[in-house]
């Protein structure tokens, strides 16, 4: 018998055979970037003095660092509503760092839209922080609190979103919030299931 779920009905995704894969997600940031995967969250924090190049230097080594031993790695998309936030020439160039990093080693990555990363983790595509969070408690059993915890929620769904997309879902979730991964500019899957 299976366990109760919070949705009638409950709706799974395929689940794939072998072993389950390392998907990580990458909410980047220029102030706290929040990385996760399906058992860890963690959120890389630069000080306010940091600035331009050592700035970037310094994400690029840390969040390296975690990406390195990835399978798949699906990361946020840019937030169109916060276009004219400060150093928005940065973070894009801090994007384009992270996914070159990923190309030049092969790995296969995913960009996901900041609505449809929502809708699909809680069923409203505007969702807040703090709703992110409530998702991630009462479906997939995971709390994130203390400086970062946002971005580490924000990770750790971007990589519910990879599993999912996989075959490997992380909870059950109802049909139209699943829905919400066609949204996502996602590599061929054979690429992704070949590593």
């Amino acid at each position: 018998m299976s366990a109760p779920t919070l949705f009638e009905p409950a709706v799974q995704a395929p689940v794939a055979a072998g072993p389950r894969p390392l998907v990580i997600g990458g909410d980047l940031s220029l102030k706290s970037t929040g990385l996760g995967s399906a058992d860890w969250a963690d959120a890389v924090r630069t000080k306010d003095s940091m600035r331009g190049h050592p700035r970037l230097a310094f994400l690029m080594q840390e969040i390296g660092s975690y990406l390195k031993n990835a399978d798949f790695v699906v990361l946020e998309g840019p937030s169109f509503g916060h276009a004219g936030q400060r150093g928005h020439e940065e973070l894009a160039g801090l994007r384009i760092m992270v996914q070159h990093w990923l190309w030049r080693r092969e790995i296969p990555y995913a960009i996901a839209p900041p609505s449809s990363l929502k809708q699909f983790f809680t069923g409203y595509g505007a969702a807040s922080k703090a709703k992110m969070r409530a998702t991630a408690e009462q479906v997939y059993g995971r709390t994130f609190e203390g400086p970062g915890a946002n971005d580490k929620c924000d990770g750790f769904a971007l990589a519910a979103a990879g599993y999912h997309w996989l075959g490997y879902p992380l909870a059950e979730i109802p049909a139209d919030w699943s829905a919400a991964l066609g949204g996502c500019e996602w590599p061929e899957r054979e690429r992704v299931i070949a590593r």
